[in-house]
């Protein structure tokens, strides 16, 4: 149903234009008038109307007028003047207004249907641009907390950096830096501490899509899902120190914050806030908070404000070691290496005169990085593997011979972790492709591909894009047409017996794909090349 409203002071006028449209647009249309500027306004207030035909001139107020406040509460309505005069400063006026047309009477019956088509179209069009925008919110509104659920797991398990970086594009996070808050809920409190039944984790799914509207009308940040009686938010932050003033406003609005979920959600909660680190880091101010969160006193707690435990006690290069170990976990052995070079400069800096702290942090790294290195299934370990490290750091002439020994060791890890890489995607891609050159001809799928090299398909189809240059479907494309130009040679074979047996059960798609690839059609293909 279209609402139209006519204004006009003319009830000649008024009657004519409403036979005709009702005469033409029949039932589809309720058409309403007005006589004089007041009318049409308070009319527009009750009647909504999609189209509005207004008359400049109106006793009291104007058309001009008359548009100006409907404006203010109908921002959708389309506006067609129509008038008597022809005048420059009206038209202008009217321009401003984004009035769609200015008509200049008398008004034929074919101009005035036509014109009403049109405006009818525009309503049409910018309905379906409103449901368009509602249908993409909606299922935005479904996948967001998914994509920010897995930024949030991307940065608790140390996933590699361009996960994380995919995901804060997806997000469209500018910042470099951030915080974590960690959200513990119970039923009540016993002794300062939260109590958890059982049946806690249940409901906190139900209350869950009210705790992401609350939470986030007082951040900018990104949720993570409900684990066990906690749930990690992610605060983006343009810095990475936090001024003592700024970290005691935000401790303020998450008390407020506290506060509001425990008045909307059944349920309590204490809040564990992690300091500022870089994305790359976000895993240490999640420790922090769950740190903070375990402390005794108060239901919102930072973790600057408990005892210092657990910090290096004079200054120390963390951000060479976090990068040594982050190029350790990537496998690539000459960033590592030069970290480790920049790492042991720094201990003959600070510590020129005591080598035996100097051999065991050496120890220490080496032990470090090979334990990381049998996480990723790159090396065995035996109880009696290391029997000669500790003779080894000992025996060093000098520090450049330890130097040379801790530098080799680390890189070396390093080359099998990329190695082990390396081989296992290597040997997943070829089987995946192996398995899509013997089965090009059937119905096949990313899933179906990943179960059979048993990756996950979010996983192998990074993985299958990042050694072939190409996407999954774009190889199984290529693939099929190559197999269908082959087919196309053979006479004895027809378009559609090429079609099903290529892999594609529908003819029209096949020769769509197959021209993309080609520049031909089948048909045409078959003419210039079949025997």
């Amino acid at each position: 149903m279209y609402r139209i409203l006519i204004a006009d002071d003319e009830g000649i006028m008024l009657e004519s234009l409403k036979k005709q449209i009702l005469g033409r647009f029949g039932d589809s249309c309720a058409v309403e008038t007005a006589k004089t500027g007041r009318a049409v306004i308070e009319k527009a207030e009750t009647f909504h109307p999609d189209v509005v035909f207004m008359d400049i001139h109106m006793p009291g107020i104007n058309g001009i007028q008359a548009m100006k406040e409907i404006r203010k509460f109908n921002s959708s309505a389309l506006f067609y003047v129509i008038s008597a005069y022809d005048k420059f400063d009206y038209a202008k006026e009217a321009i401003d207004l984004g009035v769609e047309k200015y008509l200049t009477k008398p008004i034929s019956r074919a101009a005035m249907i036509s014109v009403t088509e049109e405006a009818l179209e525009k309503v049409d069009r910018k309905r379906r641009q409103r449901s368009d925008l509602l249908r993409i919110q909606e299922k935005l509104e479904t996948v967001i907390p998914v994509v920010e659920n897995g930024f949030v797991s991307s940065i608790l398990l140390k996933n590699e950096l361009q996960d994380v970086d995919y995901y804060r594009q997806l997000l469209d996070i500018e910042e470099d830096y951030g915080y974590v808050m960690v959200f513990q809920f119970g039923s009540d409190y016993e002794d300062g501490r939260l109590v958890s039944p059982v049946g806690m984790n249940v409901r906190a799914q139900t209350f869950y899509p009210e705790f992401r509207d609350i939470v986030k009308s007082a951040f900018g940040c990104i949720i993570g899902s409900v684990m066990s009686n906690r749930i990690t938010v992610v605060v983006p932050h343009a810095q990475q120190n936090l001024p003592y003033e700024e970290r005691i406003h935000i401790m303020e609005r998450v008390r407020g914050l506290a506060a509001r979920l425990e008045e909307r959600l059944d349920a309590r909660f204490r809040v564990g806030i992690g300091k500022t680190h870089a994305f790359s880091e976000m895993e240490r101010s999640y420790r922090e908070a769950v740190r903070a969160l375990n402390g005794s006193l108060g239901h919102v707690l930072h973790i600057d404000d408990l005892q210092q435990n657990g910090l290096y006690d004079e200054a120390f290069p963390e951000e060479i070691e976090n990068r040594i170990f982050q190029y350790v976990e990537k496998g690539d052995p000459d960033r590592t290496g030069e970290q480790a070079n920049l790492f042991f400069d720094w201990m003959i800096e600070h510590y020129p005169d005591d080598p035996n702290n100097i051999r065991l942090k050496v120890l220490e790294y080496i032990i470090r990085a090979e334990k990381t290195a049998f996480d990723a299934g790159a090396v065995n370990y035996g109880f009696s593997y290391r029997r000669n490290y500790l003779d080894t750091a000992l025996s060093c002439a000098g520090y450049e011979d330890l130097r040379k020994w801790f530098l080799e060791k680390m890189t070396g890890i390093c080359r099998l972790i990329r190695d082990q890489k390396e081989d296992r995607s290597g040997s997943a891609v070829r089987k995946a492709k192996a398995y899509i050159q013997e089965h090009y001809d059937s119905d096949l799928s990313l899933d179906e591909v990943s179960r059979i090299v048993n990756i996950s398909p979010y996983y192998f189809s990074k993985l299958f894009k990042e050694e072939s240059g190409e996407n999954f479907i774009e190889y199984l494309t290529r693939v099929r047409i190559t197999k269908a130009k082959e087919m196309l040679e053979n006479p004895a074979l027809s378009i559609k017996e090429i079609s099903a047996m290529s892999g594609y059960s529908d003819p029209n798609y096949f020769s769509r794909a197959f021209k993309k690839q080609t520049n031909m059609t089948p048909s045409e293909y078959k003419m210039r090349y079949g025997k």
